[in-house]
């Protein structure tokens, strides 16, 4: 079990280093956003490859952050009930939540998104507007999101399960990323 919680903390350490990464993004965006508008009202220039660049940047944040927001326990959920729950009830529903729903859906999503993105890497995909971009890197990010999930869902089953059997509190399998397990 310690082999499988050292795993737990490098993805956990991967994703908090991605979600970090990803955060920036935002800022790129809006100066993107910002160069875009002063380009299109003060001097009547457009591009749409700006506009896309954003959406795709957008994209990343939101994708890529996915596993982050899992590890931070930020994910929408019903606090009202989870909240009057045990830490062994609350453990019993996240194992079973990551088991039976999130990993399967990830999956799934992972597979048909690599399927996706090798077929437009194929036919060297690009945006149909005018002065589009290339469609298959941003197709990459899916499949690459849903690994990163996938990997810290398995990081939050180690965690709960570590703490069902007493080898952990449930501090530690929160989201303190300077926990020690």
């Amino acid at each position: 079990m310690r082999l499988l919680l050292a795993c737990s903390c490098w993805i956990d350490a991967l994703n908090e280093r991605v979600g970090r990464y990803a955060s920036w993004l935002v800022l790129a965006c809006i100066l993107i956003s910002a160069a875009n508008a002063i380009a299109r009202y003060g001097f009547n220039l457009s591009s749409n490859a700006f506009l896309e660049i954003q959406w795709y940047l957008y994209s990343i944040v939101f994708l890529c952050a996915a596993g982050y927001t899992l590890k931070h326990n930020a994910h929408v959920r019903i606090d009202i009930v989870s909240a009057r729950l045990s830490d062994r009830a609350r453990a019993w529903v996240d194992l079973f939540g990551g088991l039976f729903m999130l990993l399967p859906a990830a999956t799934i999503i992972l597979w048909f998104g690599w399927s996706a993105f090798l077929e437009s890497y194929r036919i060297d995909e690009i945006s149909s507007d005018a002065g589009g971009l290339l469609r298959w890197p941003i197709k990459f990010i899916v499949p690459l999101a849903f690994l990163l999930l996938i990997l810290q869902s398995v990081s939050e089953t180690i965690k709960r399960i570590a703490f069902l059997r007493g080898m952990a509190s449930a501090e530690q399998t929160e989201s303190d990323p300077r926990r020690e397990i």
